[in-house]
């Protein structure tokens, strides 16, 4: 039963706990359960806006969420603002890299700090919120762009 559970939980989904600032508003930041589908996006291309866990650039002992900015041959401008990274460079993203952000910017260690991320980081894709129950919550991809 234990093998199924980990085969289940580590290349099916399972529930994670999000904590922390860096995706306020969209998780609350403390004692939120969300559902880490860790197989769909093996087989269904990430798309721009997409919450995924992946193991930190910095520290890949820590899984964190972001979410997708950029994909591959994008050109992204590091930091609109100024106010994170020290300037408001382009950088053209390389195949089999992303840009990730958290949603609350002032609080996110982010691609604005490390750079572009390798894809093989990413572990997950969030499909919904599932506790507290009174903020379920199915998760869908916000961004929209032009051509």
């Amino acid at each position: 039963m234990a093998r199924l559970l980990h085969l289940l939980f580590e290349y099916i989904g399972r529930p994670s706990s999000m904590s922390g600032p860096s995706m306020f508003p969209t998780l609350a930041g403390e004692n939120e359960l969300v559902f880490e589908n860790r197989i769909t996006y093996r087989f269904k291309p990430i798309e721009r806006g997409d919450l995924v866990t992946l193991k930190s650039p910095l520290d890949p002992g820590r899984i964190i969420c972001k979410r997708i900015i950029g994909l591959p041959g994008d050109v992204i401008c590091v930091d609109p603002t100024g106010k994170v990274a020290p300037s408001s460079e382009h950088v053209l993203l390389p195949q089999g890299h992303v840009w990730i952000t958290g949603d609350n910017a002032a609080y996110s260690r982010d691609s604005r700090t490390y750079g572009p991320v390798s894809m093989s980081l990413i572990q997950g894709k969030l499909s919904h919120r599932i506790w507290p129950l009174s903020r379920f919550t199915k998760f869908s991809n916000p961004v929209t762009f032009l051509d």
